[in-house]
C-alpha cells in the first residue's frame, strides 16, 4: 500500500511492519512507480522482459548484497572491506553529491546487479551458480566526455573514504589510489556506445568488484545465461527506510529484467545449462570463449542443429577483433588467468577447454587463409601442452607426498589420461642412455626400464 500524509510515505507490508519515506526519497518511489509502468507496456509484447522476483530470491540477493568484500591493494595500501550495498551507497552518493561539495552533480537513473552474480540469485537453492565477480551497472547519463573524468573521480573517492582508521592520508593522491586498487578501466565513446568500467581489485581467486557506468549500449549479452540483470533501487531504499529485517512476509518487490528478451526462456535455460545466443556476430570476440567456457562446464545446446552455424559466426567475429597471433595469445592466456583461477577445481578443466576451443576453431573457421588457420591451432596446442605439463607436476607431486618411494614414481591414471615420470636421459653423444629399476611387484630384479629414444 502506498499512501502520502504531508510530506511522509509509509509502506505497509501485510501487519509486519511499515516504511517511513521522508521528502528526500520521494524520487525513488518515482522510479519504482516508472518501473512498474514499464513492465505493464512490456507485457503487451511478445517477450516478457522483467518478471518479480521470488521471496527466495529476494533473500538471496540480500545475501549477496550483505556480503563483505574484500579490494587488495598493491604494495603497502591496505585492503579495503565493506559490504556490497555501502559500497553501492557510496559510489551513488559520491555521483549525486554537489560539484561544490567535491561530488559529480550526475544523476543515477537506476542501479543493477549482473552478471554471474545475478545468475546466482536467480537459481533455485538445489543448483546454486557460481560466481567469480561482483557486477554493477549505474545508469547514467555520459552525453560529455568530462562525465567520465567525473565517474572516475566519484569512484576513487569512495575507495579513499574506505581507506581504515590510522593510515596517513595526508599524501595519497587519486592517482596512487587508482594505482593501488583499480585493475582496469575501460572508456567507450563511439558508434552509439557510451559507458565505461572501472574493477575493483586485481587479486586472483577473490571476487572482484566491476563497476559499470552506462548511457547506451547496443550489445548487453553474450549468451541467454548471462543476460539478467536485476534492478537494486527497491531493496537500496528498503535498506535505508526499514527498521526491520528482511522476512517472507515483509520484503520489498524486486524487479528483474532479461535483455536477450524473454526473461522466463532465459531463466528455463539457467535451470536446463542450455546454451542459446542471437547474433553472435554482434559481440566483440563472438563470445566464442564464453561458449567453450560453457561447454566444459556441462551447458549444451538449446539448438544442436543451429549451433554449428552460430560457431562459424562466433569465428569469424573472433578472429576479425584479434586478428594478429600475439592479440590472441595475449587474450586466450588471459581468459585462462581470470575463469580459472581455483586451484585443485578449475586447473583440470583448463586442459579439455582447451581442447574443445582447438575442435571448435579447426570445425568452424571459414575466415582465415591456411597459414593463419594453423597458427591459431598450433597456438592452442601449445598452451594445451604446457597446461597439461603443470597438471602432470602437480599430480605427481601429491602423489609422491601421499605414496613417497625411492626410485622414479610408477605410471598414474587421472581424469582419463595416464601419466608416466620424466626420466631424465644423458645429452653426450656416445654415452648410454640411463636405465632404471622396475619398480612395480611383478617385475624380476633384473627388468629395467628404457628412455625412449624416439
Amino acid at each position: 500500500m502506498l499512501s502520502w500524509a504531508g510530506t511522509v510515505t509509509v509502506f505497509a507490508c501485510s501487519q509486519c511492519g511499515s516504511l517511513e519515506v521522508t521528502e528526500e526519497r520521494r524520487r525513488r518511489v518515482t522510479m519504482m512507480e516508472t518501473m512498474r509502468d514499464v513492465k505493464t507496456d512490456a507485457s503487451s509484447q511478445q517477450h516478457q522482459r522483467l518478471a518479480v522476483l521470488s521471496y527466495e530470491q529476494v533473500r538471496r540477493l540480500n545475501d549477496v548484497m550483505d556480503e563483505v568484500v574484500s579490494i587488495h591493494g598493491r604494495g603497502n595500501f591496505p585492503t579495503l572491506e565493506v559490504r556490497l550495498r555501502d559500497l553501492v551507497t557510496l559510489v551513488r552518493a559520491k555521483l549525486e553529491a554537489e560539484t561544490s561539495a567535491g561530488g559529480g552533480g550526475m544523476q543515477v537513473r537506476d542501479i543493477r546487479l549482473n552478471g554471474g552474480a545475478a545468475s546466482h540469485v536467480l537459481t533455485s537453492s538445489a543448483s546454486p551458480q557460481n560466481y567469480n565477480d561482483l557486477d554493477l551497472i549505474f545508469g547514467i547519463e555520459l552525453s560529455t566526455p568530462r562525465n567520465f573524468d567525473r565517474i572516475k573521480n566519484a569512484v576513487l573517492a569512495s575507495l579513499f573514504d574506505l581507506l581504515p582508521e590510522g593510515v596517513s592520508k595526508k599524501r595519497i593522491t587519486s592517482c596512487s589510489m587508482k594505482e593501488a586498487y583499480v585493475g582496469k578501466m575501460v572508456k567507450v565513446n563511439h558508434d552509439g556506445d557510451r559507458w565505461s568500467l572501472i574493477s575493483l581489485g586485481n587479486s586472483r581467486g577473490h571476487r572482484n568488484v566491476e563497476l559499470k557506468f552506462v548511457d547506451t549500449m547496443r550489445r548487453q549479452f553474450e549468451f541467454s545465461v548471462d543476460s539478467f540483470q536485476i534492478v537494486l533501487d527497491s531493496l537500496l531504499l528498503f535498506y535505508d527506510c526499514s527498521k526491520l529485517p528482511i522476512g517472507e512476509n515483509f520484503y520489498p518487490t524486486v524487479v528483474g529484467e532479461s535483455v536477450y528478451g524473454d526473461f522466463q526462456e532465459a531463466l528455463y535455460h539457467l535451470h536446463k545449462k542450455l546454451i542459446a545466443t542471437r547474433h553472435p556476430e554482434e559481440i566483440r570476440g563472438g563470445g566464442l570463449l564464453k561458449y567453450c567456457y560453457l561447454l566444459v562446464k556441462c551447458y549444451r545446446p538449446a539448438k544442436p542443429d543451429y549451433i554449428k552455424n552460430l560457431e562459424r559466426y562466433m569465428c569469424s567475429r573472433f578472429f576479425i577483433d584479434f586478428s594478429d597471433i600475439g592479440q590472441q595469445r595475449a587474450k586466450l592466456e588471459n581468459y585462462l588467468w581470470n575463469h580459472f583461477c581455483q586451484p585443485e577445481e578449475d586447473e583440470s578443466l583448463k586442459y579439455q577447454y582447451l581442447m574443445l576451443l582447438h575442435e571448435v576453431v579447426e570445425e568452424s573457421t571459414v575466415c582465415l587463409m591456411g597459414h593463419e588457420r594453423r597458427q591459431t591451432l598450433s597456438l592452442i596446442e601449445e598452451l594445451a601442452y604446457h597446461v597439461l605439463c603443470q597438471e602432470q607436476q602437480r599430480l605427481l607431486a601429491k602423489h609422491h607426498r601421499q605414496h613417497p618411494q625411492p626410485g622414479p614414481t610408477t605410471l598414474l591414471y587421472a581424469n582419463g589420461v595416464y601419466y608416466a615420470p620424466i626420466i631424465p636421459t644423458t645429452t653426450a653423444p656416445l654415452a648410454p642412455i640411463a636405465c632404471f629399476p622396475c619398480t612395480c611387484s611383478a617385475g624380476a630384479t633384473t627388468t629395467t626400464w628404457m628412455a625412449c629414444s624416439s
